[in-house]
């Protein structure tokens, strides 16, 4: 009984998204941090994960009856009644708070706002103004992975912030291209709950062309920290590269938008973004020499 609560708790926690938004709070750190400091990055990845966690019980809470009308969500625990949702309130509750006090005591009051601002953003203007209104939802709604990026370049110094807001942009602008993607491939679900994502509004080969549009722009800011003097010739090189890979597969989901070529956009959009970030942080702390360059 016991282990099966725990398992459900862990579950509300969407885990595997908290990790990328901890990730991202790391790399804003590093883009800004000569020397990266192992017990920082540790306890900025707990308090980012845990303020991300709840806002993602919050919006499994808020989302409960949506959950229980689509098929691949309806064993969630709250909408499946197996777990209490008072007591889910409170988990959401006491998750953001603790990530926030963590982030304030250990750092400095920048960092638990930029925490806090994310976790506002997904769980109140995402989940609660806009997921159930409009398609432009995920738009608006992609700036909570954001401000990760900013809090942990202001964990290390508030002042820097030309290259984490560079980086914040590059992450906002991914945010449609990877989501819009896996909504191709569970487009019945939210047709059948009501909301309006885009392929349900606009058709999956419309999707597919925003996808294309949206991921230009996507490509062109991430070559901004080069043109901004702040990254080298390794990242743009690589950035291109993923940049060029990504397009490739967006041009070929605009001419079939079937579910095989969104599910290969939708993974490789996290390639991506693993890549680039990665390339951010080769290039500030690994010399060209290492590679004979």
């Amino acid at each position: 009984m016991i282990a099966s609560q725990i398992r459900g708790y862990l579950e509300l926690m969407k885990l595997r998204i908290g990790f990328l938004i901890a990730l991202s709070a790391m790399a804003g750190y590093a883009a800004v941090a000569p020397k990266v400091d192992g017990w920082q990055l540790l306890i900025l990845f707990i308090a980012m994960l845990l303020g991300s966690s709840g806002s993602a019980v919050f919006n499994q809470y808020y989302d409960r009856d949506l959950d229980r009308l689509m098929p691949r969500t309806a064993g969630r625990p709250l909408a499946a009644g197996t777990l209490g949702e008072e007591s889910a309130l409170w988990f959401a509750g006491i998750l953001l708070a603790t990530g926030c006090l963590i982030a304030l005591f250990a750092f400095n009051w920048v960092v638990a706002i930029h925490l806090f601002s994310g976790a506002f953003v997904y769980g109140i203007v995402y989940t609660v103004w806009l997921k159930r209104r409009h398609w432009t939802n995920i738009i608006i709604g992609g700036a909570a992975g954001s401000f990760a990026v900013l809090a942990g370049a202001a964990a290390f110094d508030a002042s820097q912030w030309l290259l984490p807001t560079l980086m914040a942009v590059t992450l906002f602008l991914w945010t449609p291209s990877h989501f819009w993607s896996l909504a191709i491939l569970i487009k019945d679900d939210y047709a059948k709950a009501g909301v309006p994502m885009l392929p349900v509004v606009r058709g999956d080969a419309e999707t597919s062309k925003w996808i294309l549009a949206n991921t230009i722009l996507l490509v062109i800011s991430a070559l901004l920290p080069t043109l901004f003097g702040q990254l080298g010739v390794l990242y743009a090189v690589v950035s291109t590269l993923f940049g060029a890979r990504f397009l490739w597969l967006n041009w070929k989901l605009v001419q079939d938008p079937s579910p095989v070529l969104a599910r290969r956009n939708f993974l490789f959009s996290m390639q991506y973004l693993a890549g680039v970030f990665l390339a951010v942080v080769v290039d500030k702390h690994v010399s060209l020499s290492t590679f004979g360059l």
